[in-house]
This record gives C-alpha cells, sequence and structure tokens, in this order.
C-alpha cells in the first residue's frame, strides 16, 4: 500500500508541475499580445478619429510615439491639418495689405499734382484754307520756333494728291488738322443746310489721308450769323462735331502784301491769357509769321495745340454743346 501511494503522489507532482508551466506559458502570451495590442492602437487612433492625435501618458513609451514619416505612410494626414491651421493668419496679412495701397499713392499723388499745373498763357496759332502751295513752307517756320499749330483744312483742295504729303507731314510733326468744309460756299452751308454733311465729308477725307479722327472743325464766316438757328448746331451735336470759332481775327486775307499790318492787328487784339488767332494759308502770312511767332514768345505765351480729349468750348454762339 504504501508503495502504491508513493506512485500516486508522484503521478499528481507531475501533473502539478505540468499545469504550473501551462500556467505560465499562458500568462507570458498573454502579457505579450496584451503588450503588443496596446502599442498597435497607439498607432492606428490618428486614422479614425476627428480630434487631434494626443500622446498616451506613459512612463514605459518613450516620449516621440507618432511613427516617422518614412516608416508609416498614415502621418501624411497631418501635413494637411497642419496646412489648415496656418490660414487663419491670412487675414491679418490681408489687412496690412490693404491698408499698405491706400496710403501709398496718396502721397505719391500729392507730390506729383503741383507738377501738372497748366501754363498761365497759352496760344492757339490756326490757319484755314489749306492744304496749298504754302502748307510746307508755314510748317518749315513752325519747326524752326518749335511751335505747333492748328490747321483748318478745306475738303476741295485735300482731294489734290500733290498737296496730301504736306497734310501728313503736319500730322507727323505734332499739328492738328480739322475741318473748314468741302465748298466753303456761303449758300450751300448755312441756307441749304449742308454744313453737317460737308464737315462730314472733309474729316473722312482727313482720317483717310493721315489716319487721324478729329472732330474739331471751323465754320467758314464763323459761326455767326451762319448757326443762328438751332437746326444745323443740333445736327452738330448729334454727330459729335465740335466747332472753334477765334479771339483774335487777323484779317490778313484782305491785307496782300501788308505783312506788317497782319501782325499790328494781333498785337493790338491780344489781350488775354488764352488767344486763338485766326489766319489763312495766304503769302502775307508766311512773311508776317517769324514776327507773330517772335511777339507771343515775348509776352510769356506757349503755342498750344488743339487736342480733342481736353476740348474747352470758344464760339460765338456759347453753346456748351459745341
Amino acid at each position: 500500500m504504501n508503495t502504491l501511494h508513493q506512485q500516486v503522489g508522484k503521478k499528481r507532482r507531475k501533473l502539478k508541475k505540468r499545469y504550473f508551466l501551462l500556467l505560465i506559458i499562458l500568462l507570458v502570451l498573454s502579457g505579450t499580445v496584451l503588450f503588443v495590442g496596446t502599442s498597435y492602437s497607439f498607432r492606428e487612433v490618428p486614422s479614425t478619429s476627428d480630434q487631434p492625435v494626443t500622446k498616451p501618458a506613459s512612463t514605459n513609451q518613450p516620449e516621440p510615439i507618432t511613427p516617422p514619416e518614412e516608416s508609416n505612410p498614415e502621418p501624411e494626414i497631418f501635413p494637411t491639418i497642419e496646412s489648415d491651421e496656418t490660414e487663419p493668419p491670412t487675414e491679418e496679412e490681408t489687412e496690412i495689405s490693404s491698408e499698405e495701397p491706400t496710403e501709398m499713392p496718396a502721397e505719391e499723388n500729392t507730390e506729383q499734382l503741383p507738377a501738372e499745373k497748366e501754363p498761365e498763357k497759352v496760344v492757339y496759332l490756326t490757319f484755314d484754307d489749306g492744304p496749298s502751295k504754302w502748307t510746307e513752307q508755314f510748317l518749315d517756320v513752325l519747326d524752326a520756333h518749335d511751335a505747333k499749330a492748328t490747321f483748318f483744312m478745306q475738303g476741295s483742295n485735300l482731294k489734290k494728291e500733290h498737296l496730301q504729303e504736306s497734310v501728313k507731314r503736319a500730322t507727323q510733326e505734332g499739328h492738328y488738322i480739322g475741318g473748314h468744309s468741302m465748298t466753303h460756299n456761303y449758300q450751300a452751308l448755312y441756307t441749304n443746310h449742308q454744313f453737317v454733311p460737308e464737315m462730314i465729308e472733309t474729316l473722312d477725307l482727313i482720317h483717310k489721308i493721315t489716319g487721324t479722327t478729329p472732330r474739331l472743325v471751323r465754320p467758314p464766316y464763323g459761326s455767326a450769323p451762319g448757326l443762328n438757328g438751332g437746326q444745323i448746331r443740333k445736327q452738330l451735336a448729334e454727330a459729335h462735331i465740335k466747332i472753334w470759332d477765334w479771339t483774335i481775327d487777323s484779317h490778313d486775307w484782305e491785307l496782300p502784301g501788308n505783312p506788317s499790318q497782319i501782325v499790328q492787328n494781333i498785337k493790338r487784339d491780344t489781350i488775354s491769357d488764352k488767344e486763338i488767332v485766326l489766319m489763312h494759308e495766304k503769302s502775307q502770312t508766311l512773311e508776317a509769321l517769324p514776327e507773330v511767332l517772335n511777339f507771343f514768345k515775348d509776352q510769356g505765351y506757349v503755342f498750344g495745340v488743339y487736342n480733342d480729349a481736353s476740348h474747352f468750348v470758344m464760339n460765338f454762339q456759347n453753346d456748351a454743346a459745341l
């Protein structure tokens, strides 16, 4: 009996050892699985949560829990979150940028304003009835005195091909070419109401020759009394055509061979800081022109040339629409 009891006791002890070893193995395995599972769960949190990633408080784990970008592709999510967080400061940048432009140009404009003053005294030299055989010589004298002028040319002369080169030269040298009708006939223009059609035809001829698009004309014999009635003036306004009369009449057309009297007439009637002088392409006017130019220079005048963009009213009808 003692022997049997001893054998049974040995078997029980062996079984206990086996159970103990199995228990230890199971505990080791469960601890390993638990450790791996928790560390893996820390790595997967950023891809499934909208909340910002926070580091678990643990003294056993090293500080940089988030895996480096090289080892895990999922951290690419983080740059997009960071870029969204950096966008709001651009509101401050836009405020600063919007304030700066409003200040800088204002300072520049205030500095430039004094430099844009108009001349105190301006004279506009105007010549009617061209082009003519004297046009080239008029241009030579004006060029020698560094002066610009406004020419009102007649359609019947503009059609002459041998004179068209002079018209082109006048434009190229900075002079203005305006219209002066086709016929210069009082009855046709005013009595028969052909003023506007003739002026349009004349301006079209100037455009074909020079490439410019003038809108200024001079009424033959002046706008008074020819344009006393409102019908033609209304047609001019509808056609966007402007008219210029004059402040000084040189009477050169009735003074052949007497250039000195032309000069005296101009000197006598020069009384304003802005003058428009009526002259014609005549030989006596060509002789008087150098002295006329010197006179205005000595009086401190600047030679102006008409510009469509800066038109000012100058007609005997005092019509603001023209």
